[in-house]
């Protein structure tokens, strides 16, 4: 997921039942001997091994193993693995985001997990279909997250919220005055952009018969994405974002901003909950608002997940501690510790997890939320859309000509890059 570059819901197992028939050389009984004693590598996210501290307790004790947790941002996972996975020194579990597993499983970086139906089951329909390449599963759910809107409850009550995108328009051409500000968000990233424009009918790629990505049908310049551009130019344009949210430093000056006291709202992610607590700010969290033609805004849904490195010695025995760490139970107990949303069903009417406010928008808006798309292709399309996004922010371009230039940029890396795949 980009979401990974920025960097937008629930986990879930029960006692489970592994085949292994298609997950490669199947380990002897022998093989199954000798890895008690052995050690595991898992790859956490940063300041997230708190949340399985105690399952990976339990499975030691269980198997006899030793299990190492190593904390990485998780969207560098993969780049680490591509040198330290044919070196020896890789994982024997990663996570990793949901846009990333195509590029990884092209790149033989994964192994296809092999679980019984009823393991898949229990997962979201979102969250499970970003783990699929044709039809092959290839990692376990572990967390959710889409974007959402946050608001400053001193500045703005929760019966004042605007409900519509056009009524944050309103309500920031009343309220900003070059050093405040009433709504903010990183249009000039198709990640946030993607909200609006998909609104409105943008897509970024098409299906197929069999409901999987297309990239010869691309949707980011076709009639709906060029209106929500109109849109989103509007705010720049009439002064309502400042110039400062524009660009690399965009998403510090735009928290900045919130956390200050100096915007009334700003779109951003559950990532942020703990930051903005810490800060002292009192806000709300809601789902994005709705657009003029009664659709709500969009988003992207980001899944966290756990996965196989290719280069494990012990296969079957990653599988088993992923399965582990991302059943019922374990997902419940590391949402305690994370606050990271899980991606099992029956846990998104948990009463304890859905006491959150942020759980709660989390959950609604993934309602209105679709896929970050995980095929390959995926990589030849965010930065030329970004790209695109910034010049319709700037005013030096047309949002038409903007976006209809990105599409035949993308198209060229896609034909050059995979063509041949």
């Amino acid at each position: 997921m980009k979401m990974v570059k920025k960097y937008a819901g629930v986990m879930l197992c029960v006692a489970v039942s592994l085949s292994l028939t298609a997950c490669g050389p199947q380990e002897s009984s022998s093989e199954k001997t000798s890895s008690k004693g052995s050690e595991l590598v898992v790859w956490e996210d940063k300041e997230k091994s708190i949340g399985i501290k105690d399952a990976v307790a339990e499975f030691e004790k269980e198997h006899d193993v030793k299990v190492k947790v190593v904390e990485k941002p998780y969207a560098q996972q993969i780049e680490d693995l591509r040198m330290d996975g044919p070196a020896g020194t890789g994982p024997d579990v990663l996570t990793m985001p949901g846009d990333q597993i195509g590029t990884a499983v092209t790149e033989g970086l994964i192994k296809e997990l092999n679980v019984e139906k009823d393991v898949r089951s229990l997962y979201t329909d979102a969250s499970i279909q970003s783990q699929m390449v044709d039809q092959k599963l290839y990692g376990l759910p572990k967390a959710v997250e889409t974007t959402v809107l946050f608001y400053n409850k001193d500045l703005i009550s929760e019966d004042e919220l605007p409900q519509t995108l056009e009524e944050w328009y309103d309500y920031s051409k009343k309220t900003a005055d070059g050093s405040k500000f009433g709504f903010l968000a990183l249009f000039d990233q198709i990640y946030y952009a993607q909200s609006v424009m998909g609104g409105y009918g943008g897509y970024i790629f098409g299906k197929d018969k069999d409901g999987n990505d297309d990239p010869s049908d691309l949707g980011i310049n076709n009639e709906g994405a060029v209106k929500g551009a109109e849109l989103i130019q509007k705010f720049y344009q009439d002064g309502l974002f400042p110039a400062g949210i524009v660009g690399e430093q965009g998403i510090n000056v735009l928290e900045s901003l919130f956390t200050e006291g100096k915007a009334a709202a700003i779109i951003s992610g559950p990532w942020n909950v703990e930051a903005f607590s810490k800060a002292g700010i009192d806000y709300g969290i809601t789902k994005l608002p709705k657009l003029e033609n009664g659709k709500n805004m969009s988003s992207f849904i980001g899944v966290k997940s756990y996965n196989v490195s290719a280069f494990s010695k012990h296969a079957e025995l990653a599988q088993e501690l992923a399965v582990f760490l991302a059943n019922e139970k374990n997902s419940k107990k590391r949402y305690e510790q994370t606050k990271e949303v899980p991606a099992v069903q029956s846990l998104a009417s948990d009463k304890a997890i859905m006491k959150s406010e942020a759980a709660r928008a989390v959950t609604e808006q993934s309602r209105f939320s679709e896929q970050t798309p995980n095929i390959p292709e995926m990589n030849e399309i965010w930065t030329p859309a970004d790209s695109a996004l910034q010049t319709i922010a700037t005013g030096k371009a047309n949002p038409k000509k903007a976006l209809d230039q990105a599409a035949e940029t993308a198209k060229g890396q896609m034909k050059a890059k995979h063509s041949g795949k």
